[in-house]
């Protein structure tokens, strides 16, 4: 095939390979019902003038099935912390004993774990959006390069057959993180 079209398909797959990691990341911070240090990720502390992510100030652990410890290693930063956490709204209220901060995860209501689902199912729905987006994009420069005759028009239904193989495949892998999340959060 033309070295173009591979660059083309190979951006496409690079694209696809972002959107999926961006889908896996979007449901490790979605607790389902355990405790999950992945929930603190987006969680950034005010410290000396810098917003920074919490595990680069604490140790982040999982004590027991529903409990999360927070050792922050700097003492006087506690508050911080814990005040970045409650703005932060998780929907966990943090506890604080002077040395470590504890977040208790509740056990999920079976409507509570149907919004959660509502959101993975949203989540995969926007990752599937930018997909398409991908998939356009790259037939968008593949007509350009059939139109300034660069690609005939054997080879353009070719590589249009490869973007849609390339599209189904990240798809699927987007539908079964999303089948494996839900199943995850409806797990009592």
């Amino acid at each position: 095939m033309n070295e173009l079209v591979d660059e083309i398909l190979e951006t496409c797959k690079q694209d696809l390979q972002k959107v999926y990691s961006h889908q896996q990341n979007e449901y490790l911070v979605i607790r389902a019902g355990r405790a999950n240090p992945h929930i603190l990720d987006k969680v950034m502390v005010e410290y000396y003038g810098m917003p920074t992510p919490i595990v680069q100030m604490a140790t982040v652990t999982v004590s027991e099935a529903r409990i999360l410890n927070i050792s922050v290693w700097d003492a006087s930063q506690i508050k911080n912390v814990e005040k970045a956490i409650s703005m932060a709204d998780i929907g966990i209220t943090p506890t604080n004993d002077g040395k470590t901060i504890r977040l208790v995860f509740p056990m999920l209501t079976e409507e509570r774990r149907k919004e959660i689902v509502k959101n993975v199912k949203k989540i995969c729905e926007d990752t599937k959006i930018a997909m398409r987006n991908a998939r356009r994009d790259a037939l968008d420069m593949l007509k350009d390069l059939k139109k300034d005759g660069e690609l005939s028009e054997d080879e353009f239904a070719v590589a249009e057959k490869e973007v849609q193989k390339i599209i189904d495949k990240y798809t699927d892998l987007a539908d079964q993180e999303s089948a494996s999340k839900e199943a995850e959060v409806m797990k009592v």
